[in-house]
């Protein structure tokens, strides 16, 4: 038999999180007897015990606990659901979420300042990390990606431009070993470099194949800790123009380092007042973006 409605499974969910009726009832706001009628009505629609009844309060059975991660999984997709409906408005005003690279983030941070200053109704969530946030269930309205065009046919892609980078170095580590002036060279050198050998940074794999892998002095998964090794005269790394400050260019951008960027809305937002306002603030500041060329 099917289950006749949202609200006792919401209700049965409750009560396995909590583990208590009057629990359950004061996060529902619910008088408690609409909680046992909930779970009674659903064990009765599905032939089965969801919950022990005991003097503590209720315990999930097997069957309980099975009910309990499908309705954690739906109470998440509502939730990214409500995200996404929140930038459907058409006014600029409310959450604004944003996903890009941290290296970008002394180019993109003011950016966001100027948008959220210009607009003092929406509040910005500037979201960093490796993980992939997914438009399509609400984690962010705009994304900035890397690398390859993303393709997945619900997203519109814009091409934002493409990443420098260059080759650095800390003064103090140019005292003590020297200038290298070739790619030859560069294998009497000690690097800074990613954790993953295997990275796909069109730099570091231009590294693997040029510098001996022993040379890779100082491996770390993050992008900061790299810049700081560097500072600190570990050896030669990568870094965007702009934030290489101090540091003495080695080598120059070269097109095979460069990263191309691209901007991704979801379909259903695009058109959004909101997004497309951020958008085309977007696209004029990075027109002067250091070390992005479009």
């Amino acid at each position: 038999m099917a289950i006749s409605t949202w609200d006792e499974v919401r209700t049965a969910y409750q009560v396995a999180r909590i583990g208590t009726v009057s629990g359950a009832a004061q996060a529902l706001g619910v008088h408690h007897a609409t909680v046992i009628r909930h779970i009674d009505a659903l064990e009765g629609q599905l032939g089965v015990k969801l919950f022990q009844r005991h003097a503590r309060g209720y315990t999930a059975t097997e069957a309980g606990h099975d009910l309990l991660r499908v309705a954690q999984a739906t109470d998440d997709q509502f939730a990214q659901l409500a995200g996404r409906l929140k930038g459907k408005g058409e006014g600029v005003a409310g959450d604004l979420v944003v996903t890009s690279l941290e290296i970008l983030s002394n180019l993109l941070t003011p950016a966001l300042v100027d948008f959220q200053q210009a607009h003092r109704d929406v509040t910005i969530h500037a979201l960093h990390g490796d993980r992939v946030f997914r438009l399509e269930y609400g984690e962010a309205h705009v994304a900035i990606r890397a690398g390859n065009a993303p393709d997945d046919p619900d997203n519109v892609v814009q091409p934002l431009g493409r990443l420098a980078f260059a080759l650095y170095a800390a003064q103090n580590y140019l005292d003590r070993h020297g200038l290298p002036r070739t790619d030859a060279e560069l294998a009497g050198h000690g690097f800074v470099g990613p954790e993953d050998a295997a990275s796909r940074a069109p730099f570091y794999q231009w590294m693997a194949r040029t510098v001996p892998e022993a040379r890779t002095v100082l491996r770390t998964t993050e992008a900061r800790v790299m810049l700081d090794a560097v500072r600190a005269g570990a050896g030669l790394g990568f870094s965007t123009p702009s934030n290489a400050r101090g540091l003495v260019e080695v080598m120059p951008p070269r097109e095979e380092w460069s990263v191309s960027l691209w901007l991704v809305t979801h379909v259903d937002l695009h058109r959004s007042t909101k997004v497309q306002s951020f958008l085309r603030h977007l696209k004029k500041a990075a027109a002067d973006w250091e070390g992005v060329v479009r």
